[in-house]
């Protein structure tokens, strides 16, 4: 896993068009009088160079509906795309190239490999691949994320902010046209969970990035662009430059 001065793509020159978008994904669970409709013909679109936050009431189909969008699961029906390419035409290695190159995913448990150090794990995508990474960019993330003196620590040496800030930077280390973040702050305390979105903020700000993010917290959604509300797997609501008051008096009628 070494650096080089290879730069990495501009992630500003990026093409038209929204970063992902669905058009009437489906996605359901069991069979007959079992079935559960988690995504029930939901159209929605994730436009480039902005932070979309997807909130609603546990059962909603947010994570559901990030996965799908990922690749990262299959949708029972409908279409997804990630720029131009609309992923259910690709095989499992062309599926594999699509996350590899273009989509950074954040769990909300941090997916670190536990034998590996932070630096490793940074590094692993670009590994992988058989890529070389821009050592200006690496240590801009590592700065920022506050991560330099953590890198030679393993997982279980990390507190959870720090494990978190880890896989941010692994998300972003190959510049992704496109960032997933399901619960990222779901595990962190209040002061890390600041860090994170502000950093998540910057990246949207600051460099272009494209960041859909499910959350519960209606502080963290106000960091975002615009906030999509889900309800029994349906679209049911849309904010435009929310604040965290109205995002709460969304989530109230919902339930939530």
């Amino acid at each position: 896993m070494t650096l080089t001065g290879e730069a990495s793509p501009d992630a500003t020159a990026s093409p038209s068009g929204p970063a992902a978008r669905a058009v009437g994904l489906v996605k359901t669970y069991g069979a007959s009088d079992t079935v559960v409709r988690a995504l029930d013909g939901v159209d929605i679109a994730f436009e480039r160079g902005h932070f979309t936050a997807v909130m609603g009431p546990s059962g909603s189909g947010k994570s559901t509906l990030m996965h799908c969008m990922a690749g990262l699961d299959t949708p029972t029906s409908g279409h997804v795309f990630v720029g131009d390419q609309e992923i259910s035409t690709l095989d499992d290695s062309g599926l594999t190239r699509l996350r590899r190159d273009r989509i950074g995913f954040v769990f909300q448990s941090f997916n670190l490999v536990p034998t590996l150090t932070a630096r490793e794990n940074i590094l692993l995508p670009a590994d992988l691949a058989g890529r070389q990474v821009d050592p200006g960019w690496f240590d801009y993330l590592v700065e920022q994320l506050a991560i330099g003196d953590r890198l030679a620590h393993r997982p279980s040496e990390l507190s959870g902010g720090q494990q978190q800030r880890v896989a941010c930077a692994r998300a972003l280390i190959g510049r992704p046209d496109l960032i997933f973040a399901d619960e990222p702050t779901g595990n962190l305390d209040s002061n890390a969970s600041a860090e994170l979105l502000a950093f998540l903020r910057r990246s949207v700000t600051e460099f272009g990035q494209t960041i859909a993010m499910v959350t519960h917290d209606p502080r963290g959604a106000a960091q975002a662009d615009r906030v999509i509300f889900l309800a029994d797997g349906n679209v049911v609501g849309d904010l435009a430059a929310p604040t965290a008051e109205a995002v709460l008096e969304q989530m109230k009628v919902l339930g939530n």
